[in-house]
């Protein structure tokens, strides 16, 4: 139940200005071209998207005024007693595209509430490293994906809810922000879905929009507290007195605080009274970290003892805020989820996943174990003695909360105590991973994927969502045929039927480095040399050295042969009896490859419980490039140079008759 928040007339008096520091096509031999999917762009420009802050931004920026206060104290008890009763369990599903989880985890956590409330969500829209060009575009892989935050608001309007706000904190020029909102699909799936989407990054002087969601409202008894000049944006405090929040995080690894999920998400809504304007002083929050990084450039043996105490008191100040703010419902989206740093190294965590709840600690708690950093004795020794996050650490002793013994439910909880490979690359200048013998490193088997068989209407073998994809479990990979982390993901799939294997394969930072001017329905010469896909896969188990090769590229290109290493032939006259189909988004850089390989061989093959050797495989970037051009592996070859014809290092695609 929601308890009245207690709002007060007071006077915010101004502060001294500062410069802000903180910084689709498809073809085959046998199937016609389809056009490319359309791709809906909206306006900085639009009413319903952007909060329409100063188009003309200044480092010095307005006074922050503030004409309300938020009762701090009345808050803070009000989130305490809710936290500490909650006592429910945490839930992960796995499954499905991240629109599917998304609405399946809506389903499944967020409190029912009448259809008039109105509902704010925070998804993770910043954070990384700044807008890059080419196949990675800075954005993806770093912020929660606008498709699993369209399967949430889906969830509520079949609820009834119609006053659904999207909202994010943003500590930078408000022009980089619209410039946001079109790279990273938010601002078109908004409007598509006709709800707002606002910018928390405004102190109500030239917020044209009605209501001024931006205005920093000052907190009663913050002066307390070890965050003393903490604003609250209105729209937010807003949503805690009379409405629904839900914070929608992306779950990934952070150079700093170790994991980004619920907690430390709450930077996002940070403004401080320090200097104007508000919204640009979140760095302050850690401020004691450029103290470090100055001690790590000069070799200083004291430094990595003062990041880990910049992180500790980051992490209690984040606390605080977490007393004042703390979201109804926390719905985390990790398809993929990212280990690596969240910015410049990403890899993700195989298989996608969503967890949520309505305690946030749990939530994050339940996330951190997936992620590898919970009880990690290798990231012991680093943050000398944190074997998790200090942030989740001084949150559950803040509201004395126990981190163990915390129930998990749903289709992907046995995922959860599941050892996979581990990567995780600090600020402090280490990292960890499984061959440095971090406590979650996995083992050496193989690596398994699943055939699930078709049940109901065969896929529509077109580039696009079909339901039968619902049934098949993902499997992703980012690293090279070495192991090396590249952050270009790549989502496979499969099904299969009498008709054959189903497989499908979602890309991100795809470049669509293709030479269109060759037609897709013949065999493509050298298709190797540009952007492609490819599948080997031996039929016979006890003869992994004899497999088909399909290679097929983002428009529909494709080359099949039959290679025997034994007996050294390749026999390109060979057929995998294909149909393909591919669709593209170049503004998002992603792109769909979907195929039925219908091969004789192939569908002898396909009798549940076998378990067929299979490697897959995916080319990216110009050839010659030395620096740009990647060479992915699902199961690396580990070869000095590129190779994938190496059946010792195939992985296993499992045949089933429904998992």
């Amino acid at each position: 139940m929601l308890l009245p928040l207690v709002l007060l007339v007071v006077a915010c008096k101004p502060t001294p200005q500062e410069t802000p520091q903180d910084g689709a096509a498809a073809g085959s031999a046998s199937v016609t071209s389809l056009q490319p999917t359309a791709v809906s762009t909206a306006s900085a420009a639009t009413a319903d998207v952007v909060s329409h802050a100063s188009e003309v931004w200044t480092a010095d920026g307005p006074k922050v005024l503030a004409g309300e206060a938020v009762d701090g104290d009345a808050l803070r008890k009000q989130t305490h007693d809710r936290i500490l009763a909650d006592k429910s369990p945490v839930t992960v599903l796995t499954g499905g595209t991240p629109r599917e989880l998304g609405r399946r985890l809506c389903e499944a956590v967020v409190p029912k509430r009448p259809a008039s409330t109105p509902v704010l969500l925070k998804p993770n829209m910043g954070g990384f490293e700044w807008f890059k060009a080419g196949s990675d575009n800075g954005v993806t892989g770093r912020t929660t994906d606008p498709e699993f935050v369209r399967g949430v608001i889906q969830c509520l309007k079949a609820r009834g809810h119609t006053k659904i706000t999207i909202a994010e904190g943003w500590g930078a020029k408000h022009a980089d922000w619209e410039k946001l909102v079109q790279v990273s699909g938010y601002g078109a799936m908004a409007t598509e879905e006709k709800v707002a989407l606002v910018a928390m990054d405004d102190d109500g002087t030239f917020d044209k929009m009605e209501g001024k969601p931006g205005l920093p409202l000052a907190i009663a008894g913050i002066e307390k507290t070890n965050v003393p000049t903490l604003l609250m944006p209105k729209i937010l405090a807003e949503h805690l007195d009379h409405g629904l929040y839900l914070s929608l995080p992306k779950i990934k690894h952070h150079r700093f605080g170790v994991a980004s999920v619920g907690i430390k998400g709450m930077q996002g809504t940070v403004m401080l009274s320090d200097k104007s304007p508000a919204y640009n002083n979140k760095w302050r929050m850690h401020k004691e970290l450029t103290v470090e990084l100055a001690k790590q450039a000069k070799s200083d043996p004291e430094a990595r003892k003062s990041y880990v105490k910049a992180l500790e008191t980051f992490a209690e100040r984040i606390a605080t805020v977490l007393e004042l703010e703390a979201p109804h419902a926390v719905l985390a989206e990790g398809a993929p989820a990212m280990m690596g740093d969240g910015f410049r190294d990403l890899v993700p965590v195989t298989p996608s996943v969503a967890i949520g709840g309505t305690n946030v600690i749990a939530v994050d708690r339940i996330a951190h174990e997936y992620l590898g950093v919970w009880d990690n004795a290798a990231l012991a020794k680093e943050l000398g003695g944190h074997r998790t996050s200090p942030l989740l650490e001084a949150a559950a002793k803040r509201f004395g909360v126990s981190l163990d013994g915390i129930g998990v439910v749903g289709d992907g909880k046995d995922l959860i105590a599941t050892k996979r490979p581990f990567h995780f690359v600090g600020m402090a200048g280490f990292t960890l991973d499984s061959a440095a013998g971090a406590a979650v490193a996995g083992d050496a088997s193989p690596p398994e994927a699943i055939a699930s068989k078709v049940v109901g209407a065969e896929p529509v073998v077109d580039g696009r969502d079909d339901p039968a994809w619902a049934a098949a479990k993902p499997v992703q990979f980012a690293s090279n045929w070495r192991g090396e982390a590249t952050g270009i993901g790549t989502t496979a799939r499969f099904l299969w039927s009498a008709k054959g294997l189903y497989a499908r394969f979602d890309l991100s930072q795809a470049g669509l480095h293709t030479d269109t001017a060759h037609p897709i329905t013949e065999e493509r010469a050298k298709l190797y040399e540009e952007d492609c896909v490819e599948l080997f896969i031996a039929p016979n188990a006890a003869k992994k050295t004899a497999y088909a090769e399909l290679e097929i590229g983002p428009y529909g290109h494709f080359l099949d042969l039959w290679v025997d290493r034994e007996a050294k032939k390749s026999e390109v006259a060979w057929s995998a009896d294909a149909q393909i189909a591919t669709t593209r988004d170049p503004s998002k850089h992603l792109a769909i490859v979907e195929v039925l390989v219908a091969a004789r061989e192939i569908r002898a093959a396909l009798v549940p419980g076998a378990r067929l050797p299979m490697n897959l495989f995916r080319m990216e970037g110009v050839k010659g490039d030395s620096g740009g051009r990647k060479y992915l592996a699902w199961s690396p070859t580990n070869t000095k140079t590129p190779n994938f014809h190496v059946p010792e290092a195939f992985g296993v695609l499992r045949v089933v008759a429904g998992e």
